[in-house]
């Protein structure tokens, strides 16, 4: 049994080069076609031009992240077929460059939100943090979504006003780049960075407007029935990524945060190849939601893990608080994931080696000098690597004696 310790690189741009990754332990390389758009086909040449820059370094490509699900297919669109297709024929061409395994999300138009990027913990290191009220502000007051105010509880509302009319317009403005470019951009290649980008974000959620979350299903349902076969016949498979955080906001449908639609996603398609990216963090972004749950119910699905941990501050604001210190057990995570490797091999399966990322990071000592994407610190997500790596030593050894 065996986790593979991996890592999130995001391609030659990024300031944490591989050959450092292999001198901390790095096994294999979770990285993406960064610069193609959502919906087209990636073709072998472009696969391979990635992968040989892993491979020269003694490293493996081994997780997609993501392979991205366009809004068209999301939306049921004219051209979702098309881009079902082109989705199909980019799991065919990554498995001919031996790629196996891929994280995507269903999440419309945003794909992760965090209202501070620079929340300060007790132990003065940088983290992130979402806070409901702040976010209700944007969404209120700065976004003026019509009829906003009838997703949120009265008090929010109403502490939501109150922080509005005390932010300074440069604060605003840094709240709304943060949520709709600075955070997306650098996963998503259709962000639009310039003077236009609140309108277009605006125009992105109309489309949206007339859909609910048994719609979203729908076109799910459409999408996963389509790509589950050709995943399965050439051996690819397919980890969808929990909504971060686990629950609906700015009227947008969400449909992966609870185990009811976890199980209902897998029942759209009962083949072990339609799995779960295990992400502990965005599970337990939702109040009641237990990560450890999830393991229990779904550890047979479970081909790739984001372990990080969060801490509550409130029933509506949490921030990421490190990976073993926070509201989740990670320890009863990792002994519940070993459990299923020796599962998993004494059953001759063959997928008994579980890549696993340490996801986001504090920013601590040199981090601070160094440039890095929100929540993708160096020496902050090595320091989580150690602490993850030695607790899956620990009870690896446990479970031996």
């Amino acid at each position: 049994m065996a986790i593979e310790k991996t890592w999130r690189w995001f391609g030659l741009n990024d300031t944490v080069k591989l050959e450092n990754l292999k001198q901390i332990g790095i096994e294999g390389i979770v990285t993406s076609l960064h610069h193609l758009k959502p919906g087209e086909t990636w073709e072998i040449k472009e696969i391979n031009k990635v992968n040989k820059e892993i491979e020269k370094k003694g490293l493996r490509w081994s997780v997609v992240e993501s392979l991205p699900v366009s809004e068209e297919i999301k939306l049921n669109s004219e051209r979702s077929r098309d881009h079902i297709e082109n989705y199909k024929t980019s799991l065919i061409n990554l498995s001919k460059c031996g790629i196996n395994t891929v994280c995507y999300n269903f999440m419309p138009v945003l794909d992760w939100v965090r209202t501070d990027l620079q929340y300060i913990d007790s132990d003065g290191s940088e983290t992130m943090s979402f806070d409901l009220i702040t976010f209700a502000a944007f969404d209120i007051f700065i976004l003026q979504r019509p009829n906003a105010e009838r997703d949120y509880f009265p008090e929010v509302s109403l502490k939501a006003r109150e922080k509005f009319e005390k932010m300074k317009e440069t604060e605003k403005e840094e709240l709304s780049y943060n949520i709709i470019v600075y955070t997306q951009g650098f996963i998503n290649s259709t962000v639009v960075d310039n003077k236009d980008y609140l309108s277009l974000f605006i125009q992105a959620l109309r489309k949206y407007n007339e859909m609910d979350k048994a719609t979203l299903r729908q076109h799910f349902s459409i999408f996963i029935k389509e790509v589950v076969p050709v995943a399965e016949k050439h051996g690819v498979k397919l980890c969808i990524h929990p909504d971060d955080p686990a629950f609906p906001l700015l009227g947008l449908p969400r449909m992966v945060g609870t185990l009811e639609d976890l199980e209902w996603i897998i029942s759209q398609n009962e083949s072990i190849v339609n799995g779960l990216t295990l992400c502990t963090g965005s599970l337990a972004s939702r109040i009641g939601n237990d990560p450890v749950e999830f393991v229990k119910r779904f550890s047979d699905r479970i081909h790739f893990v984001h372990v990080r941990n969060i801490q509550f501050l409130n029933d509506t604001s949490f921030f990421e608080s490190g990976h073993l210190k926070g509201s989740i057990d990670i320890y009863e995570v990792i002994r519940l994931l070993l459990k299923e490797l020796c599962r998993r091999e004494k059953e001759g399966r063959e997928d008994i080696y579980l890549p696993m990322r340490v996801d986001h990071g504090k920013k601590i000592l040199d981090d601070f000098t160094r440039k890095s994407n929100p929540g993708y610190p160096l020496i902050g997500r090595l320091k989580g690597l150690a602490e993850i790596s030695g607790l899956i030593a620990g009870v690896e050894r446990n479970m031996t004696d």
